[in-house]
C-alpha cells in the first residue's frame, strides 16, 4: 500500500488539465477527461480554467510543462507515465523542472508488492520519477502515479485517472472550496443585434466585475442570443437583474433559462418567462 505524508494545503490560482499523447491530436482516440474533470471540480465548488492537448515530441511537451509549471496553477495531466518508448512524461516533466530523476521508494514498494520479480527490469521506470515527487495511489492496478509540486500526474486511462483525480482533490484541495458555490444566471434574448447590447454588456462586467458574463450568438442565424452570468450568489443574482434591466430599457423581447430558481425575478414588461 503506497504511503501518502500529509502536506500544507495549496492555494491555486487556477484549475487546468493537459491532455497528453499523438493519438488523442491524430483522432484515434478522443478525450473523456476533460468533461469529467469539470464535473468532479464543479462537485467541490470549483472551476476548469483552461485545458491544452500536446503530443509525445519530448521537446514540445517539455516546453508545455515548463510554462505550466512557471504559472503555479494546479495542472492534472493525463497520459504518457507508463514504460513504454513513447512515455515521455516523466522525463519531461523532469527536464522542464531542471531536477534529476529518481526511483521513488514507496513506488518501487509498491510495484514489487504487485508484481514482484517481474518489477524489473521494465515496470519499475514506472517510478522513475522527477526528484521530489510523492506518489498518488492507483485502485485499479496499485500502479501510482504522482504528484510534483502543483502538478498531479496519472495515467490515460479514465477507470485509474478519475478516481486518483477524486483523491488529489480530496487529500490536497479541499480547503480550497469557496464558502459559496458559483451560480449561473442564464437568459435568452430575441430580435436583437449582439452590436446593439454590446453598451448594456459594458456596463454590467464594469458594476460586477468578479462575475463572468458570455455570449452566445445562435449559430443558425436566429436572432437568439444567450447570455451567462456566472459568480457568488449575491453578486451573479444583481449581474443578471443589470442585465435585464437594460433588456427591458431596450425594449428587447427575453426570457429567463434554466437555472437557479431565484433567476425568475425579470421584472420588465418584456419578459415572457421561462
Amino acid at each position: 500500500m503506497v504511503k501518502v505524508k500529509s502536506s500544507d494545503p495549496v492555494s491555486p490560482a487556477a484549475f487546468g488539465i493537459l491532455l497528453i499523447g499523438d493519438e488523442l491530436l491524430s483522432g484515434k482516440r478522443t478525450d473523456k477527461h476533460q468533461a469529467r474533470v469539470i464535473e468532479l471540480l464543479d462537485q467541490r465548488g470549483l472551476e476548469l480554467s483552461w485545458s491544452l492537448t500536446v503530443g509525445d515530441d519530448p521537446e514540445r511537451l517539455t516546453e508545455t510543462l515548463r510554462w505550466t509549471l512557471a504559472r503555479g496553477d494546479v495542472v492534472f495531466s493525463f497520459g504518457g507515465i507508463g514504460a513504454t518508448p513513447d512515455d515521455r512524461t516523466r522525463q519531461c516533466a523532469a527536464a522542464a523542472a531542471g531536477v534529476p530523476m529518481a526511483i521513488h521508494p514507496e513506488g518501487r514498494a509498491e510495484l514489487e508488492a504487485v508484481f514482484g520479480e517481474r518489477t524489473y527490469p521494465q515496470r519499475i521506470q514506472m517510478v522513475n520519477w522527477p526528484e521530489g515527487a510523492s506518489p498518488i495511489p492507483n485502485p485499479v492496478n496499485r500502479v501510482p502515479g504522482f504528484s510534483f509540486g502543483s502538478h498531479h500526474f496519472v495515467p490515460g486511462f479514465p477507470t485509474m485517472a478519475w478516481p486518483m483525480i477524486e483523491w488529489v482533490l480530496d487529500y490536497r484541495y479541499a480547503s480550497d472550496a469557496p464558502s459559496e458555490r458559483a451560480l449561473e444566471y442564464r437568459l435568452e434574448a430575441r430580435d436583437a443585434a449582439e452590436s446593439d447590447l454590446i453598451d448594456a454588456m459594458n456596463d454590467v462586467i464594469a458594476a460586477h466585475p468578479e462575475v463572468r458574463l458570455s455570449c452566445l450568438p445562435n449559430a443558425s442565424g436566429r436572432r437568439v442570443i444567450e447570455f451567462g452570468l456566472r459568480g457568488a450568489p449575491a453578486e451573479a443574482a444583481a449581474a443578471y437583474q443589470r442585465l435585464a434591466g437594460h433588456l427591458d430599457m431596450l425594449n428587447v423581447v427575453w426570457r429567463a433559462l434554466a437555472a437557479p430558481a431565484m433567476q425568475q425575478t425579470g421584472t420588465g414588461s418584456r419578459n415572457i418567462g421561462a
